[in-house]
């Protein structure tokens, strides 16, 4: 019986698609990967092509019905997604990922200091948890991503509410997870001022252990329109990187744990381009800094 390692893709096949693994990109990750569960057979599907399969449909915004004949079938893949998005799988890789190119970037493996911010996009007819956002004036169903980062962009933690749902208390559950063991460093996490909240100062000061804080970035007094404000432009910069990713472009998805763990997909495919850039991506950045 056939398993996984006995196909011929996981050895120097090329790339079907730009969104597909290099060979040194999968290398790194498969150790990642959890094994099939005991007791049961072998697994059978090519998982590096169910990867590839989550990467093109995160990347080109397709339904998941529509993946191309290239991939396994369309439940196999989600199937898998959705799995390693329910037991944190995607979370831990991101982390692991996250703390490699801090390290290589010449900092230290955990952060000292973050920013965090949301963003509204439009959501479908699809349902879920969703919402009008009053305050940015979002017509029609909407949905909020909330992001820590840090201070190379790099995500911490996100969270997916309803569009309805107020800054300071989706922050609540974000700040929750930024626990002093996983982030032993973390010092400061800048906000701006939509985040100026006593309810949210009270439940860091009773959740957290006093060893960190929030600090409001504020406007230039006097200064209209755009305004590039220290630290807080870290955070949207992730936001712009998220938009390369055309599943992002709008929240196609039922579940905002799903909207979440696309999330997590975009920034470990992002991270592992950084890692083993591909000959593509490396002359592409070669001519963008000679044209």
């Amino acid at each position: 019986m056939a398993v996984w390692k006995d196909f011929p893709y996981n050895e120097g096949m090329s790339k079907t698609y730009p969104s597909d693994l290099t060979d040194e990109q999968w290398a790194i990750l498969a150790p990642h990967i959890p094994p099939a569960k005991h007791g049961g057979s072998h697994r059978q599907v090519d998982i590096r092509r169910v990867v590839n399969g989550i990467l093109y449909r995160n990347k080109s915004g397709c339904q998941w019905r529509m993946l191309p004949k290239d991939f396994p079938p369309w439940g196999t893949v989600y199937y898998y997604f959705a799995q390693w998005r329910d037991d944190g799988t995607l979370q831990r890789i991101n982390d692991f990922f996250r703390a490699w190119v801090r390290v290589l970037a010449g900092r230290e493996s955990t952060p000292g200091a973050g920013s965090s911010d949301s963003q509204t996009v439009k959501s479908t007819e699809l349902g879920g948890a969703v919402g009008f956002d009053n305050a940015r004036k979002v017509t029609g169903n909407s949905r909020k991503r909330h992001i820590a980062v840090d201070t190379l962009g790099l995500l911490l933690f996100v969270v997916v509410t309803s569009g309805a749902v107020e800054d300071p208390v989706a922050a609540k559950e974000v700040f929750q997870q930024l626990n002093r063991s996983d982030y032993p460093r973390l010092r400061k996490i800048w906000v701006d001022s939509k985040y100026h909240n006593y309810e949210l100062y009270a439940h860091i000061k009773e959740h957290g252990d006093g060893s960190w804080e929030l600090e409001v970035v504020s406007r230039p007094p006097g200064k209209r329109g755009w305004v590039k404000l220290p630290r807080r432009w870290v955070a949207e910069r992730t936001f712009a990187w998220l938009g390369r990713y055309r599943c992002h472009s709008k929240d196609y998805e039922r579940l905002t744990t799903s909207s979440e763990g696309m999330i997590y997909v975009s920034m470990i495919h992002l991270m592992l381009k950084r890692l083993r850039p591909s000959k593509d991506y490396a002359e592409f950045k070669y001519k963008r800094k000679t044209a």
